[in-house]
């Protein structure tokens, strides 16, 4: 006899919420938390409701209702983001929750997205893939692997891509970490090399640089992106260029040699045009080592800024309409968010994950489109866990370094391309010959950035220093076209003054 239950999990509190004994067909229901220790505890008040459960062949199917938020203090508030959905088993029969320490038993977990927005349904269309073709992986840990590729025939009239989905060679999934294929901004009539090798190669041609215009992006544990009924991504045209580029980002920490791959994207067009061109838009902070995490951290923050003056250059007068987004970091981000503020008044926010999970990358609609107009501002921060690291982490491309990214998904199309920022480099100069004169530590503004940070002997004291320096440092903005050019307009050494960073819970109208 065997039983089974599962719970709702993140950062270690717990609460099971379904059990049941399969073989014996007694089932039961109780809402209960998770001590430190792995022990299991009824809850005194009971949230979970309607308990029932079904068989379909050879599983078994628990279901239970139960409010998002309960206002019990000890149960999760079910919000729009990452779920971590966990399950235990172990021999039956069970009578009782009580003193059943999960630790001890079988268990594993799955993330999800409780609160799904339904995408609206696709009408007929064909797809295009584009594939790495035959990419020869190098035994090293990070490869930026691009390909150029022209497109095909049938895209000389203009058409609207609507769906894209991972099209991952299947024994290579464990080191595709992310794809993007680029709209090369070139001339109709321009012929750019067909290149195909490491992204930072020196045979790569210059001319390919013009490839910049992100038409699709995945990340791990993405799944198809449809786009709303009344747009959709252009593609093809008189005025389209005839060249793509494809790059896809290897994850290969064992260092393997003979890694041979066709990963790439699947583009699903029609030539049946929607109402709306879309348009992606990369926030947060740029990809540079001037941004540090220090190490045995349990929540370091940074955050990339799209001031008000690029919105105001780069958005139509009336505004975009967003309604996707894909959050991103590597491997220590815990937390991801983005701000909306307007007129110096915080708007609720464009997209959060207070549970967000680098292996867990979603694209994900909105409950509810965002209108962001010139002149605002949209800050985006990510929170760190570095406590399992012994020296810092520094921002750049490799899977162990860090980004604070996220791709918003938007209509009508603007000319913004990347609203990004990092912090301004006198100004960095400055901190390290502070860190350097107070704190004894062998920074020299002659060495390299990373140097530097790597130098630094991170204490408490020395960490806090760096969040305060980030948190009231002048920034440097990329406000940058799709061509790679950024708007006119002075962006370095830019005030950093922002309303007080804060996580937002749902209102849990819990008072009386």
């Amino acid at each position: 006899m065997e039983y089974v239950f599962r719970w709702i999990q993140n950062e270690g509190t717990t609460f099971v919420y379904q059990c049941g004994e399969l073989l014996s067909l007694i089932f039961c229901c109780w809402d209960t938390r998770v001590l430190e220790n792995g022990t299991l505890v009824v809850d005194d008040q009971q949230d979970c409701e309607g308990f029932q459960y079904s068989r379909h062949n050879n599983s078994l199917l628990l279901t239970f209702t139960r409010k998002w938020i309960t206002c019990d203090p000890k149960d999760y508030k079910i919000e729009d983001g990452t779920v971590h959905v966990t399950y235990v088993t172990g021999p039956g029969p069970l009578f009782s929750l009580d003193g059943i320490n999960v630790k001890d038993e079988n268990h594993g977990f799955q993330r999800t997205r409780l609160l799904q927005v339904n995408g609206d349904e696709q009408e007929d269309s064909q797809y295009f893939d584009v594939l790495s073709n035959n990419a020869v992986i190098p035994p090293k840990e990070t490869t930026y692997w691009c390909r150029v590729q022209k497109i095909p025939e049938v895209f000389k009239d203009k058409h609207h891509v609507i769906q894209f989905e991972a099209n991952i060679q299947a024994e290579n999934e464990g080191v595709v970490h992310h794809i993007e294929v680029f709209y090369c901004e070139v001339a109709e009539t321009a012929n750019l090399p067909l290149y195909s090798g490491p992204c930072d190669g020196t045979e790569r041609p210059q001319t390919t640089q013009a490839c910049k215009r992100v038409i699709a992006a995945w990340a791990m544990g993405a799944g198809p992106f449809s786009y709303p009924k009344e747009a959709g991504q252009t593609f093809g045209g008189s005025s389209f260029s005839r060249y793509i580029m494809l790059e896809v980002h290897y994850n290969n920490p064992r260092l393997k040699k003979g890694i041979v791959d066709n990963s790439g994207i699947r583009l699903y067009y029609t030539k049946k045009l929607r109402k709306h061109d879309a348009g992606i838009i990369e926030l947060g902070l740029e990809y540079t080592d001037k941004m540090a995490i220090p190490p045995l951290q349990e929540e370091f923050v940074l955050s990339g800024y799209c001031v008000p003056e690029c919105t105001a250059v780069g958005l139509p007068q009336n505004g975009i309409t967003v309604f996707g987004s894909q959050l991103h970091t590597h491997l220590t981000g815990k937390r991801v968010m983005t701000r909306h503020i307007r007129n110096g008044r915080e708007l609720p926010p464009l997209n959060q994950d207070l549970h967000y999970s680098p292996h867990f990358q979603e694209i994900r609609l909105l409950r509810e489109p965002v209108n962001v107009l010139p002149g605002d501002s949209l800050i985006t921060s990510c929170w760190y866990d570095t406590t399992h690291r012994k020296n810092v982490t520094l921002g750049g491309f490799s899977i162990s370094d860090e980004m604070c990214v996220n791709y918003i998904h938007y209509y009508p199309k603007a000319d913004l391309e990347v609203c990004k920022s990092s912090v301004s480099d006198q100004k960095l100069n400055d901190y390290f010959e502070f860190i350097n004169s107070w704190e004894d530590q062998p920074t020299d503004t002659s060495r390299a950035i990373s140097e530097n940070y790597r130098a630094i002997s991170w204490t408490p004291l020395r960490a806090k220093l760096l969040d305060d320096f980030y948190t009231h440092s002048a920034i440097s903005m990329q406000c940058n076209k799709s061509d790679g050019n950024r708007f006119p307009g002075v962006w370095e050494g830019m005030n950093n003054v922002w309303p007080k960073l804060q996580v937002l819970d749902e209102d849990t109208n819990c008072e009386g």
